[in-house]
């Protein structure tokens, strides 16, 4: 993460994964594992991103036990209240203690046709209720290949961040498409090279404070034996981890990648 003050976050997306009886479980034999592995909470930042369906079970369970984990959801509408059918505001998340919440996820741009306007009025929507919204960005193999691999993410944050003020309180996620489920992650690198051109967009539009305050996380096929080497890159400062977020053991380790040999 190079020589900075931003706290390294590590973020679950559980996706379509966990009945609400099943996160519990899950939460607290995360919890201990890190506490049994004597993980020092303050030094990296824990989200989890459950089902709507189980996020006020998994408030309730870390509030009474004092986990120090945050607490996201995986998409919200860009309506306050209203005629709706099957959406969840902002401030519905704001009052179950919701930190985070994902916007824009390459699943939600792909099967839902969200624009890139959709993903920037659910944006601003999240700031409003006070949420910390993780907008993702990412190019697919055929971007890659016909306009390289930052031109794309770069000009979906450019109009995420339209209409911001410059202290809002943002994390970007930069997720190449080809590489989410595949098992094929970017090199680190790549996704250094990414990053900081998307730290330029966030410069350019934001000015230089926020981009030196707003955190950047990698995500495609994160896992244990990876985190590590992308941690070492200078504007990559997490992970969105997917599968490997429902495996106790191994996300603990993704948690723990202070302690990997070399890092």
């Amino acid at each position: 993460m190079g020589l900075n003050a931003r706290t390294p976050l590590i973020a679950g997306n559980w996706k379509m994964n966990l009945d609400h009886l099943q996160a519990v479980a899950f939460v607290q034999k995360l919890h201990w594992t890190l506490k049994d592995a004597k993980h020092e909470d303050g030094s990296v930042e824990v989200a989890v991103f459950p089902p709507f369906t189980d996020i006020r079970s998994v408030q309730t369970l870390i509030d009474a036990d004092k986990i120090p984990f945050a607490l996201g959801a995986q998409d919200l509408s860009a309506h306050d209240s209203g005629a709706y059918t099957g959406e969840v505001s902002g401030a519905f998340l704001a009052k179950l203690d919701a930190k985070y919440v994902i916007i824009g996820h390459s699943e939600r741009r792909e099967y839902h046709a969200e624009s890139d306007d959709v993903v920037a009025a659910k944006t601003k929507a999240a700031i409003k209720h006070g949420l910390s919204p993780v907008i993702c960005v990412g190019e697919t193999a055929e971007d890659l290949e016909k306009f390289g691999a930052s031109a794309v993410p770069a000009g979906q944050l450019e109009v995420a961040l339209q209409g911001l003020s410059k202290d809002a309180d943002i994390v970007v996620a930069y997720e190449p498409v080809w590489a989410i489920g595949s098992g094929q992650a970017a090199t680190p690198q790549q996704a250094q090279d990414v990053c900081a051109a998307l730290r330029a967009v966030i410069a350019k539009v934001l000015g230089d404070d926020a981009a030196a305050r707003t955190r950047i996380l990698y995500g495609g096929s994160v896992k244990a034996a990876n985190i590590a080497s992308f941690m070492r890159e200078p504007d990559v400062d997490g992970a969105l981890v997917g599968g490997a977020s429902l495996v106790v053991d191994e996300f603990a380790a993704i948690i723990r990648f202070e302690k990997h040999v070399g890092v």
